[in-house]
């Protein structure tokens, strides 16, 4: 490997009563990607922070080109070529695909009052876009591009920037197969050019086909770094958690019972020229495969009464049953944890506490006014039984690390005794700890009675938490899979639509 581009030794972090990192160290090469792991809470946000300049080390040293570094900024990160492709993209929806690209170093023309120089903006750009091997132009607007196309645009913008190194936190987390890939010959593309990346994901089949080398972070400690015929995702998955793994699936410990929820006919406004229908039974842990578009996310939305049907009837224990709005399903025990936690799932600012007891709030109240005591109470009891880790239920929920935030939505249908619950892509930046922590919850609340539908794109986890398998295809059940006959294969063969798998 030639000189190191970035040397980090003996980096620490502490803040009141937390040592946040202890004694890290970090190189990387011209050209090299470097797999940074760990559970949630490990350090390594910390770690990207210090590199960027937005917090300051404890202790340590950092080196670039061989220079002492005393101090970096954020001004001073990117003037060293420092550059962060954020898994919450931070782009102008109402801008160009150019403009966002060299927001606030726009080219302008003109006398004394300055414009922008469109044209030149777009000549700027369409190099950089190239180099991505981008099927978009310039002057496209961000707002109709896809997540992947928007993810090309903060790259272009970190090589605006001549970045000799790109941090890519979690670049993956909201990208079908097909981008995915795409994502990983850009990283390819990006290495051969001589550009170092840190790519940081939970995803560990990712990190184990594009990283030269892994670094594994555990409690604010570096404990491995694996070279590239070490790379596999047992092993980092030994060293994250300190312990193995075992099998993802847990067979039921009985039994199904009869269908605790049945859809007979439905019709969602996605595709009302299609009908669904399915069971789920009692204690049955139901996977709903299907490419992106197969209308999945929108028969969730209809089940919990967030948008109409269009056609056919939803049964739960054998009744007919009137959805028309969430608090209809909720009645009836039927809840969703949504895709997007942050947005459906959670009020950020508000504390853990009010969080879990919200949607129960007549049952934590008094002369029909909320009593902090009842709710902290509930609040405690869950945080123990899920095993959130926070300092206190009093702190906002978007403090949290994304599996507990995740354990938190839990927590609210838990604390409600559910009938039915509807997990729409359930890990979906969520640590390889807490991710089983999850599974063995929807196994334990499946084997009291419980029943389970689990909407995934991660083919590993479809195939290894399922009893059985619905797979849809354009706003239809393409086919079920029994336990027996799972295999990523077989899904892909209903998901495209073919039925002669």
């Amino acid at each position: 490997m030639p000189n190191p581009f970035l040397n980090m030794t003996g980096i620490s972090k502490e803040y009141p009563g937390i040592r946040a990192l202890d004694d890290i160290g970090l190189s990387v090469s011209p050209g090299e990607v470097i797999g940074l792991v760990g559970e949630n809470g490990a350090g390594k946000s910390t770690l990207m922070k210090i590199l960027g300049g937005v917090v300051e080390p404890t202790g340590g040293e950092i080196e670039i080109d061989g220079g002492k570094v005393d101090r970096l900024s954020v001004n001073g990160s990117m003037r060293a070529g420092i550059a962060f492709v954020r898994q919450e993209l931070n782009l102008f929806d109402n801008l160009t695909v150019a403009a966002n690209i060299f927001i606030g170093r726009e080219p302008l023309k003109g006398g004394p009052l300055k414009l922008i120089d469109r044209a030149k903006l777009n000549r700027w750009a369409r190099p950089l876009l190239g180099q991505l091997g981008a099927d978009f132009e310039p002057d496209t607007p961000v707002a109709s591009l896809s997540l992947a196309q928007m993810q090309m645009v903060e790259i272009a913008k970190a090589l605006s920037l001549k970045a000799r190194l790109i941090i890519m936190d979690e670049p993956t987390s909201s990208l079908t197969a097909s981008e995915t890939e795409r994502l990983l010959a850009i990283v390819s593309r990006l290495r051969a050019e001589g550009v170092s990346i840190i790519f940081i994901s939970h995803r560990l089949a990712e990190v184990e086909r594009c990283a030269d080398r892994v670094v594994v972070l555990r409690d604010g400690k570096r404990v491995a770094e694996l070279g590239r015929s070490e790379i596999r995702a047992d092993t980092m998955i030994r060293f994250m958690i300190g312990r193995d793994l075992k099998t993802l699936y847990r067979p039921p410990a009985k039994p199904f019972g009869e269908p605790v929820l049945e859809l007979v006919g439905v019709k969602t406004g996605y595709r009302p020229e299609q009908a669904v229908g399915l069971a789920v039974r009692k204690g049955e842990i139901l996977g709903l495969a299907g490419l992106v578009g197969s209308g999945r996310t929108e028969l969730a939305r209809a089940l919990f009464g967030i948008d109409p049907l269009k056609g056919g009837e939803i049964r739960i224990d054998g009744e007919r049953a009137s959805i028309r709005s969430p608090r209809d399903a909720i009645e009836r025990g039927i809840y969703l944890v949504p895709e997007d936690r942050k947005r459906s799932g959670l009020i950020l600012d508000f504390p853990i506490r009010e969080n879990i007891t919200l949607a129960s709030l007549p049952a934590h109240a008094r002369y029909g006014i909320a009593d902090a005591s009842l709710e902290d109470a509930r609040a405690n009891e869950q945080r123990k039984r899920l095993d959130i880790r926070c300092r206190t239920v009093s702190a906002a929920a978007g403090s949290l690390s994304g599996g507990n935030q995740q354990k938190v939505v839990l927590a609210k249908w838990l604390s409600m005794a559910p009938r039915m619950l509807i997990f729409d892509e359930p890990t979906r930046g969520v640590d390889v700890g807490a991710k089983n922590e999850i599974y063995r919850l929807m196994r334990e609340l499946a084997d009291h009675g419980v029943g389970i539908l689990m909407i995934s794109s991660d083919m590993e986890e479809v195939i290894g938490v399922s009893d059985r398998v619905a797979v849809m295809h354009e706003g239809r059940i393409a086919g079920f899979l029994e336990r027996q006959s799972l295999s990523e294969q077989a899904i892909m063969s209903l998901a495209v639509g073919r039925i002669d798998n």
